[in-house]
């Protein structure tokens, strides 16, 4: 049976970890592939591309992918490490 005190601490987490989820939308991470820039938020939306005008044309797809892929393993790595963060206070953290 589930104490009244664990199901506060699990309301707790879950009221923190929305509360993360909002702030990551507001966190932009940048990576660049040879011209081509893109930036996306913590919660993995891209919010941009850019794209130098003296990249020829056929490569922008492949740079693209590139730059996108850098990006989202950036934005991976900020939004694990706030939900640690969020983990860690409640005493849920993975010890290394």
């Amino acid at each position: 049976m589930v104490s009244f005190s664990e199901l506060r601490n699990s309301f707790k987490f879950q009221k923190q970890a929305k509360k993360v989820q909002g702030e990551l939308k507001y966190i932009h991470v940048e990576a660049e592939a040879s011209g081509v820039k893109v930036t996306v938020s913590a919660n993995m939306e891209i919010i941009s591309i850019e794209i130098a005008p003296e990249i020829p044309r056929e490569k922008i797809p492949a740079l693209t992918v590139d730059a996108l892929n850098r990006a989202m393993k950036k934005a991976q790595i900020v939004s694990a490490e706030r939900m640690q963060g969020v983990m860690g206070e409640m005493g849920l953290g993975i010890k290394g």
